[in-house]
């Protein structure tokens, strides 16, 4: 029996996971943390490049609505960026796609290390905007090539390097965001250029990977590319087995031909599983750790850590981040299946953010305690992202089949590029008005996504594609599955 790095190590396979990491999920994460450091320094060259333009200081409103503008430009354009997957993936193919992302990113690079000499702020409004479309665009493609090189039995373990590599993202942009490294005045923009080198070797390296198995076998109909490209990635072998579930897949695909996302929406045969999707990445954004990524310093503040401290204890989370996400992979997803990962992350998840509530609304409490209340903020994000982060990525490839897939993937991006543009909005006000007791907040959407999971998320590990859809079909409300719905509707 072959371990699980001898089976990625037989061919090509671990080497383009690598290479798709960092010019995908990566930049998602590293978008996430670099910009809270030197966000100062930021404001101040807004400020003294307008007072350099103008001849006159500007008002402080000015400042603020130019740097919430360079904020909110990587939501907007991360939203473009997931919109437009479907068009872009369907014309030039995954390989392709990544290699036109890479390219994009570092355009926006370039102007971005460019804007600080030119003492142009409309320039880090413009590479912002970029970023967020590649970011957009990269979080959907990701998940799409790497669902559509990786064998059934180890779908879960591939699949879930997404989340791997952004948790990577997310601690080198905190380390480098670090006012001993890159957190200077003097250096903010090089900080930002950081996604260069990294899409540099992901445009150099992928022409010399195959394009993806499913695409070339499902969408174009070539068997023996796709037993070339299978063989590339995964050494030397027949690949019945694979090969059927495609063809079996592609006879699925011509009763039913590719949808839009508005005509997956309408059709109620994969109604459950929009719902289940939509629930799960709704859940995890609203859980509670996009407010950690986007305001830990003031939620760190907020429990009553010393401020000295505070970006030692994010460092930390980042690791914590990376090392629970690779154990799940190596050790829990393919034994346990996903919905065990998944229902148990929220119950965890759901308990630790009671008891930081607790721990906040003690009447005289030691000084011990806040380091406790820290210990629970790790422990929330050991659950997340070696539960519900990671499962989640790997769900997502395997709901729906290769007609619906990229759909899906659009109506997914849009959802988490507006719920994160929600989130950096409103958030703060929640903090400030409610205090400690925001995390019961928290606190109920993580019930809310346990009990969801545990009573209607069927387990998908070691099934094929189209028996997943049979699972979800067979889900029951009241008695009645959408299907059998649609049919009674169909007779009336």
């Amino acid at each position: 029996m072959e371990t699980r790095l001898q089976q990625l190590t037989r061919g090509n396979a671990l080497l383009l996971i690598i290479v798709l990491g960092f010019g995908g999920s990566f930049h998602v994460g590293f978008h996430t943390t670099s910009l809270s450091s030197p966000s100062p320094f930021i404001q101040s060259f807004i400020n003294s490049s307008w007072t350099e333009r103008h001849g006159e200081v500007p008002p402080q409103q000015t400042v603020t609505m130019i740097w919430s503008l360079t904020v909110s430009m990587f939501a907007i354009g991360g939203l473009v960026g997931a919109i437009s997957v479907k068009f872009i993936s369907g014309k030039l193919g995954r390989k392709k796609t990544m290699i036109f992302n890479s390219l994009v990113a570092i355009i926006a690079a370039v102007i971005m290390l460019f804007s600080k000499l030119a003492r142009s702020y409309e320039m880090l409004i413009l590479a912002r905007f970029l970023y967020g479309s590649c970011t957009g665009l990269s979080a959907s493609i990701h998940i799409l090539y790497l669902t559509e090189i990786s064998p059934r039995k180890i779908r879960g373990t591939v699949t879930l390097t997404l989340g791997t590599f952004g948790s990577l993202g997310k601690l080198l942009g905190q380390l480098l965001g670090l006012s001993e490294i890159l957190g200077r005045e003097q250096l903010w923009n090089v900080l930002l250029c950081i996604p260069l080198f990294f899409s540099l070797v992901n445009a150099v390296a992928l022409p010399f990977f195959p394009e993806a198995p499913r695409y070339l076998l499902i969408e174009k109909g070539k068997i023996e590319e796709c037993k070339k490209a299978l063989q590339s990635l995964w050494g030397p072998g027949d690949y019945k087995e694979e090969i059927g579930d495609m063809l079996a897949e592609q006879a699925a695909m011509e009763a039913a031909p590719p949808k839009t996302p508005l005509q997956l929406i309408r059709n109620r045969n994969v109604r459950w599983q929009l719902i289940t999707m939509a629930f799960i990445y709704g859940c995890n954004q609203l859980s509670g750790s996009s407010a950690i990524n986007n305001f830990s310093y003031d939620i760190f503040v907020q429990v009553g850590i010393h401020s000295d401290n505070i970006r030692y204890i994010i460092l930390g989370l980042g690791a914590t981040e990376i090392l629970s996400s690779v154990l799940s992979g190596v050790l829990l997803i393919e034994r346990t299946g996903r919905k065990p990962m998944i229902t148990g992350g929220y119950a965890i998840m759901t308990i630790c953010w009671v008891l930081v509530t607790v721990t906040l609304n003690l009447t005289n409490p030691s000084s011990w305690v806040p380091y406790i209340t820290a210990s629970l903020i790790i422990l929330f994000i050991v659950a997340f992202s070696g539960g519900c982060l990671t499962v989640s990525a790997t769900l997502s490839s395997e709901l729906f089949v290769q007609s619906d897939r990229v759909a899906a993937l659009v109506i997914s991006g849009t959802q988490r590029w507006l719920t994160m543009a929600l989130i950096g909005l409103v958030f703060p006000f929640i903090l400030t008005y409610m205090k400690s007791y925001s995390f019961v907040f928290f606190a109920s959407i993580c019930l809310v996504g346990f009990l969801y999971t545990f009573f209607l998320l069927p387990e998908t590990k070691e099934k094929t594609i189209l028996q997943i859809a049979e699972e979800f079909k067979a889900i029951t409300v009241c008695g009645k599955s959408f299907a059998e719905r649609k049919r009674m509707e169909t007779k009336l």
